[in-house]
């Protein structure tokens, strides 16, 4: 018995560890494209539109994929509550290095015109579809390897996975910014996209290789998989599912404020080149991804909804000061108001995943976690730059944007202290779950 139990904790592990690296490959993709939406595709992709149009249809591709999103996690929540974690993970990955690896290929619209942007949507549309099922996915794969006392920073691995994804692609995009020079606009901007096949290969091989959670393997033995477990989680648990989605919203919209909208906004408002602005999202991934796991630690031993609502009260009493700092032009001002931001971004992250997943069964917890989720990633993220635009042009102030990251906050603490903070939630212990782990 002690023997198995050691075996289970080396494959909880490589779980852990195939789950991380999945994502940070699908969110290198998904990263690379929010930074080039921000200082690439207006000039590339939109070249006839003026700048606040064209930065306004550039962030319009981007929220595309978000979109696409609750699609990608009806069909693989579909797959992942049928036939496991681990094989709808490895479709995934496929999904999102592919579509990824033919944006670095595609034709600008000199050269084929609005057939440009259009494949761009398309290509867009097919990546969100694939994050839609990665996320919650890749929570799965890592927390039901886990114990009951140490879930929350189980599920904090594949969310550090984000961090560092981001931080590959801020990397490889400051680097090919610097290489290239004069010709990032023509081809040093698809280097970072056509090295998404060689990760892609990296990822593949790593997932393969891990065989599927001990929780599904117990659901599987006891009959208990859902025939649509979408429609029989919409109508068990559509409370949680809409909780879940409200849950993520002063996490998810207000990062891609911190990344990628003021990204922008700097590069158009003050004196910064975009290597400088670049680093600014280096330095926050790497406090990301010692702060994530630190907070998914701090949950399992002071709670998770604790941590959590921490996290968005802090968030909401950053959202003017975070305005102020940034808008005084000084780069480190601005660089040290980011980092701060991570901090609250970070307590909401690490123990998220534990969070949403309890309040699922394990037969319908792929698409209760995913589509919850994803809806919310609609509800703010990718469209977050999109609305914070649209607000900076209407209003003619930069505060409207801290009114943005106030509305999140008290949408998603007023969420959080509806949504149960159990562990247990119609699902099987893990005790009796280590009995039916193969070796």
């Amino acid at each position: 018995m002690v023997v198995k139990e050691t075996q289970n904790e080396k494959i909880g592990k490589r779980a852990s560890l195939a789950a991380t690296v999945g994502t940070v490959i699908e969110f290198y993709d998904f990263f690379l494209y929010a930074t080039a939406a921000a200082i690439i595709f207006p000039h590339i992709f939109f070249p006839e539109s003026s700048t606040y149009l064209g930065t306004l249809q550039s962030f319009g591709t981007l929220a595309i994929g978000f979109l696409a999103r609750p699609f990608g996690a009806i069909i693989f929540g579909h797959l992942g509550d049928r036939i496991g974690r681990k094989s709808t993970l490895v479709y995934t990955i496929l999904l999102m290095g592919i579509s990824s690896f033919a944006i670095g290929l595609l034709p600008s619209y000199e050269i084929i015109g609005v057939w440009a942007p259009t494949l761009l949507i398309f290509l867009r549309f097919v990546q969100g579809v694939g994050v839609g099922g990665e996320w919650g996915g890749s929570i799965l794969l890592s927390m039901e390897w886990g114990k009951k006392k140490n879930q929350a920073l189980k599920g904090s691995w594949p969310q550090m996975g984000v961090a560092i994804g981001l931080l590959l692609a801020s990397l490889v995009f400051s680097l090919v910014t610097y290489i290239s020079g004069d010709g990032l606009y023509t081809w040093g901007w698809r280097i970072p996209f056509l090295l998404s096949a060689l990760l892609l290969v990296i990822a593949y091989v790593i997932r393969i290789k891990i065989p599927e959670t001990p929780k599904f393997e117990t659901a599987l033995s006891k009959s208990t998989i859902s025939r649509y477990p979408i429609f029989e989680v919409l109508k068990k648990h559509p409370k949680e599912v809409i909780l879940t989605a409200f849950i993520r919203m002063s996490e998810n919209g207000p990062f891609y404020v911190y990344t990628v909208l003021m990204m922008n906004y700097a590069l158009e408002n003050f004196q910064f080149n975009k290597q400088s602005l670049l680093n600014i999202n280096s330095f926050a991934s790497i406090f990301m991804i010692f702060s994530i796991p630190l907070f998914g630690y701090l949950a399992d031993r002071y709670g998770i909804k604790r941590i959590y609502l921490l996290g968005v009260f802090i968030t909401f009493l950053w959202a003017i000061p975070y305005i102020i700092l940034v808008d005084s032009g000084n780069y480190l001002i601005i660089l040290s108001a980011t980092l701060i931001a991570m901090i609250p971004h970070s307590m909401q992250v690490g123990p998220q995943g534990a969070f949403v997943a309890n309040n699922f069964p394990t037969h319908l917890r792929y698409s209760g976690v995913s589509l919850g989720s994803q809806i919310g990633a609609i509800l703010s993220g990718g469209i977050a730059p999109l609305i914070c635009t649209i607000l900076l042009h209407e209003i003619g102030s930069i505060y409207a944007i801290s009114g943005y990251i106030i509305l999140t906050a008290i949408i998603t603490f007023s969420a959080a202290l509806i949504l149960k903070d159990s562990n247990e939630k119609g699902d099987i212990k893990f005790s009796d779950n280590e009995k039916l782990i193969k070796a």
